[in-house]
């Protein structure tokens, strides 16, 4: 009777939902539940809401408070210490009379918001009791002020709760397996099936906007949360009316359906302009302004794109005059002053009670599966490719990010990478903004000065960069600019371990290296805190299904395969404008080629050997243009080095090096080489010195242009 009026009261007051209960039936007699611990309310709403009288695994020094003891009147309980292999032994025993027992895997209440350790003990005792794995998610309850986040996110009284009851599964490792190394693996297991569980019950079928809403409504509309060089912050409020008042002006001069063009830095208007498009049924295109005159016109013809935005001021300041006059002849050239004087007091006042109300007017008008933005590829195979990406794409990739990463509202993110960047999109602009972290946005990755400052005087706690920034930042920072930062990410080109050592040693931060591509949206894998080694881009997020081609001629890795709901709606081709290309592989409809040679080990850590292309065949040997890069930066850290494959008569193809050092000596390449036991087939035939080598906007060496360098110098 008081479980009843129990779960009457608790279902009234937090509106509880339960899913997947037919889950909690298929799961059978034996039954060990984890869940997810985010508030002292989590065990009183499973007993409540659970048909049976399970026992709860709870810790004996939290079953020795006061206000503990009247409740473990009414449960079952097994006191236990998680970190205590006789307390794992006594539950296994216990689980094998056909018992269901819960668990909370992170052995404690959290003070992150996201998953904390999740203990290898648990995943033992489900192995070796037989009992099948049930995962339940408890969403709302971390919102509630039975939790442990004060002042990190803002708590109410009584938040909708969700339990979400996933598909019973069997945690199993190898029986070849023995030992410690085989209680590690089957932890590894159950932490991935938790990661699993926050992303599967994750709300990622939405649009970009309704979860800009949801935002507000779990942090508060008057929560700060975007800022950019002109130090002028925006709440929530302030943002989504921004959005509604440019949106809608810019919905009189374009059509419905139609492709925009944001030829725009990272700015706070920037993301109104997104956002504001995507309300009004308009499709934002991100426009790569550093990709030149001609590359940019080859874009808005693939996309359609009959309408440019930008700034005058912004023009003026990135010398882009010959280039938006080139376009003005292709594409109507809108200007974000010109629309702000066009604002006036009433269309101010009508944007900012729209946005009150947007909760009831902007959530259903578009569907989880439309366009959300075009991102365009750097046209080094070629004229530019569009990119389409999804609401779905966009968010699944958050959701992934989230399920891996202890990110909460508190965090104040430095993003310098550009938005027409899917890295400085996904990652650096939406993560922060759809959870309730104050983002600033800076224009430019390249002041290598201007942005260890610049996070010193945020307290900035997350920075994104490539190889090439972070190195740059490192050199020029002083030990204590980066005090705050907790985590630094690595991404679009491979991480070099003089930066890697350098960020270690002189600021004792340990970089996050990732892995992915724009067609993605664009991570696939991460280091985490918890999974981590050195060289590797970490381990698939959850959601991602791999497989790996074979390779004629590499013998250690093959060609990846992935699919997932991050994975583009499709392609847009210079030779077919406007026409969507779905994604398709070897392996079916929606799988989506990388490209890249990776080896994945039996732990499923991932290293990235280099792309198809970047490899060069000599003799019948397939040989990693990568791997000689690596081999001169270990000769010659801290500066940049390319390798590049050429067409020989005799070998059918030759490797050649281009190097900003100065001394640099295939000698000592050769005698590096035979130290290591590499072959010769792995040592550039030549070395081109230069003072700069050309770069690409996100940083990455600009392989087009030099292969063009030393084709030309061929022909002469």
């Amino acid at each position: 009777m008081i479980k009843t009026i129990l779960r009457w009261i608790l279902a009234r007051l937090f509106r509880v939902k339960v899913i997947g209960l037919e889950n909690y039936q298929k799961a059978g007699p034996r039954v060990l539940i984890a869940a997810n611990h985010s508030s002292y309310l989590d065990p009183i709403l499973l007993w409540a809401f659970l048909p049976d009288d399970v026992t709860f695994a709870i810790n004996t020094r939290v079953a020795g408070h006061w206000w503990v003891r009247p409740a473990l009147r009414f449960a079952k309980v097994f006191p236990m210490e998680p970190t205590q292999p006789l307390a794992v032994k006594a539950l296994t025993h216990y689980l094998k009379k056909d018992r269901k027992a819960v668990v909370f895997p992170e052995g404690r209440i959290t003070v992150t918001g996201a998953l904390m350790k999740i203990y290898d003990g648990t995943g033992l005792i489900a192995e070796k009791s037989g009992a099948t794995v049930l995962p339940i998610r408890l969403d709302g309850t971390q919102y509630t002020v039975f939790s442990r986040l004060h002042r990190v996110v803002r708590l109410r009284w009584f938040p909708p709760i969700t339990l979400n009851i996933l598909p019973p599964r069997k945690v199993n490792s190898p029986q070849e397996v023995t030992g410690p190394e085989r209680r590690h693996q089957v932890g590894r297991m159950l932490s991935d099936l938790m990661s699993e569980m926050m992303f599967e019950t994750s709300n990622y079928r939405r649009t970009v906007f309704s979860a800009l809403l949801d935002a507000r409504r779990i942090h508060g509309g008057g929560h700060r949360v975007l800022e950019d060089a002109q130090r002028k912050p925006l709440t929530y409020d302030r943002l989504i009316a921004q959005s509604l008042a440019l949106g809608r002006k810019l919905a009189e001069k374009t059509e419905e359906g139609d492709a925009v063009g944001l030829l725009l830095p990272n700015l706070n208007s920037t993301v109104a302009a997104f956002f504001g498009l995507q309300v009004q049924g308009r499709i934002p295109a991100m426009l790569n302004f550093s990709a030149g005159t001609r590359s940019l016109l080859s874009s808005c013809t693939t996309a359609n794109i009959k309408t440019v935005v930008t700034a005058r001021r912004f023009v003026a300041t990135a010398k882009l005059e010959e280039t938006v006059k080139a376009l003005s002849e292709k594409t109507r050239v809108l200007y974000l002053e010109d629309l702000g004087r066009e604002l006036g007091v009433l269309d101010k006042t009508a944007a900012f009670l729209a946005a009150l109300a947007a909760d009831y007017w902007y959530r259903s008008q578009h569907r989880p599966d439309d366009p959300a933005a075009i991102l365009f590829t750097s046209g080094s195979e070629g004229e530019p490719k569009g990119v389409v990406l999804s609401h779905a794409n966009l968010l699944a990739n958050r959701e992934q990010l989230a399920a891996r990463f202890d990110f909460n509202a508190q965090d104040i993110i430095l993003n310098v990478l550009p938005v027409f960047h899917a890295f400085g999109l996904t990652a650096g602009t939406l993560l922060p903004l759809l959870s309730g972290m104050r983002l600033f946005l800076y224009p430019s990755p390249l002041h290598y000065r201007i942005i260890p400052e610049l996070a010193y005087d945020l307290n900035a706690t997350i920075l994104f960069g490539t190889n090439t920034f972070l190195h740059g930042y490192a050199k020029h920072a002083h030990p204590y600019d980066f005090y705050s930062v907790r985590y630094v990410f690595a991404g679009a080109e491979k991480l070099q371990a003089d930066t890697r050592r350098l960020w270690m040693e002189k600021f004792g931060l340990r970089v996050l290296e990732g892995y992915g591509a724009t067609e993605t949206s664009p991570v696939l894998s991460a280091n985490t805190p918890m999974y981590y080694r050195e060289g590797t881009v970490g381990r698939f997020f959850p959601g991602i299904q791999w497989r790996l081609e074979e390779v004629p001629g590499v013998v250690d890795g093959g060609r990846l395969h992935v699919a997932g709901p991050n994975v583009m709606l499709g392609y847009l081709r210079p030779e077919r404008p406007g026409e969507l290309d779905p994604p398709a592989s070897n392996y079916g409809i929606a799988w989506y080629d990388t490209g890249d040679i990776v080896r994945i080990d039996e732990e499923g850590f991932i290293a990235v050997l280099g792309r198809v292309k970047r490899f060069a065949k000599i003799g019948g040997e397939m040989v990693s243009l990568t791997a000689v890069e690596e081999l001169a930066a270990r000769i010659w850290p801290g500066q940049r080095h390319a390798a590049l494959a050429l067409s020989d008569a005799r070998k059918g193809e030759k490797i050649v090096l281009a190097t900003e050092f100065k001394n640099a000596d295939r000698a000592e390449l050769v005698a590096r080489a035979q130290l290591e036991g590499l072959g010769e087939l792995h040592l550039p035939k030549d070395i081109r010195v230069f003072k700069e080598l050309p770069l690409l906007a996100t940083g990455k060496v600009d392989y087009p242009a030099l292969t063009g360098f030393f084709r030309e110098r061929s022909k002469t």
